[in-house]
């Protein structure tokens, strides 16, 4: 029996919904600080206003039942998300140095962070045609494995690392869900630490062949995380960075007192380096509270996909939750100096129409799951 709209709406997951209220409240602050009195002031408004839209995109992907949609489209959306990471590569808009973003109507939207939802998509409709069986070499992990390579490939032609490793993660979380086989595991571990060991191996002893296989811009990053005193010039952002977050010590200067921040010396400061906002004006009770909303984000949606009855809608959750991990970490190791710098926003907190857009229809995915993991489909 298909359930009715007061039924979908009773089973929506309220902490969720809580959480996401926070994260707009917390975002909202922030980005305030960062852009009151400079030529970006009232963006603010505009994050408001972005909020409430993805709000009705995400009850839009939440009542449409996910099965269909794994059904007839994950194929199809898999290959459109291929499609506009082709067309980014050959009529791209450049913003330093880097074609990420396609313009739509005047603004700058980014492929990149859809085809996460795509992939999810296809990956969950191809495992769980296993039935939660031991997952297959040559069957299972060689096709998950080529649906995350391709647009991992075209990403890194941008170049775009930081979103490149974000699939990296989201394919590991979910066959680690999907039953992947013990001796696989450690294959691919085996591998990864082989590839680790070489390149670190042609940094000391090859340093010639390294520099023409990393990217100028990736290898400037790489020393900058490996030794950011070496170079003030090209570690500034780091190291000012790092300074901003240990000035706030405990409770942090206050709104609008950070030194760092309201004098221009963290760049991107209400997008990819937001944290470091939090961290100056709020200091470790600040960052903490943030931490703890994610934790607890996190947490309510691995119960929805322990939960779940349906394998499909479990490896969407697993494929998000891991995502977001993902993303949430490396935007804040890169920031304390534990990763190199990257391109990445922290979720739900950075200001940025395209990433919001993509969390939004991610955790309506999510309660999708939710409401729909019981419900029918119609036969084949």
């Amino acid at each position: 029996m298909h359930y009715s709209i007061v039924q979908k709406l009773k089973k929506l997951d309220f902490v969720i919904l809580f959480l996401l209220a926070c994260f707009m409240v917390i975002s909202t602050i922030v980005v305030y600080s960062a852009t009151s009195g400079t030529k970006l002031d009232g963006l603010h408004s505009d994050n408001i206003k972005m909020y409430v839209l993805s709000f009705v995109v995400l009850f839009l992907a939440a009542f449409f039942n996910y099965k269909l949609l794994l059904r007839y489209f994950a194929y199809v959306l898999y290959a459109i998300g291929v499609g506009l990471l082709l067309y980014v590569l050959l009529k791209g808009v450049n913003i330093n140095n880097s074609v990420r973003w396609i313009a739509v109507g005047g603004q700058q939207f980014q492929p990149s962070e859809l085809v996460k939802i795509f992939t999810v998509l296809l990956l969950a409709k191809l495992l769980a045609g296993r039935q939660g069986e031991p997952l297959r070499l040559r069957n299972d992990l060689l096709p998950a494995g080529l649906v995350t390579a391709l647009p991992v490939v075209l990403i890194m032609k941008q170049p775009d690392l930081g979103t490149a490793l974000v699939f990296v993660a989201v394919l590991i979380g979910m066959l680690w869900m999907a039953n992947v086989r013990l001796i696989h595991i450690l294959l691919g571990a085996a591998v990864i630490t082989i590839a680790v060991g070489l390149v670190v191996w042609l940094y000391y002893y090859d340093f010639a062949l390294f520099s023409k296989i990393i990217r100028p811009h990736q290898l400037r990053r790489i020393e900058t995380f490996l030794n950011p005193a070496a170079d003030p010039q090209q570690s500034w952002h780091v190291l000012n960075s790092i300074g901003a977050i240990s000035v706030g010590q405990l409770a942090g200067k206050g709104l609008l007192q950070g030194d760092f921040v309201q004098n221009g010396f963290i760049p991107y400061h209400y997008s990819d380096s937001i944290f470091v906002v939090i961290g100056e004006e709020f200091g470790f009770v600040g960052s903490a509270v943030l931490l703890l909303c994610y934790f607890l984000f996190i947490y309510r949606m691995i119960r929805i996909a322990l939960s779940c009855s349906d394998l499909s809608g479990a490896y969407i959750v697993i494929g998000i939750v891991s995502m977001f991990t993902l993303q949430v970490f490396e935007n804040i190791a890169m920031h304390i100096g534990l990763l190199p710098l990257t391109g990445i926003s922290l979720p739900f907190i950075s200001y940025g129409g395209s990433s919001l857009l993509t969390y939004m229809i991610a955790i309506g995915l999510v309660i999708n799951v939710k409401i729909h993991a019981d419900e029918p489909v119609l036969p084949e």
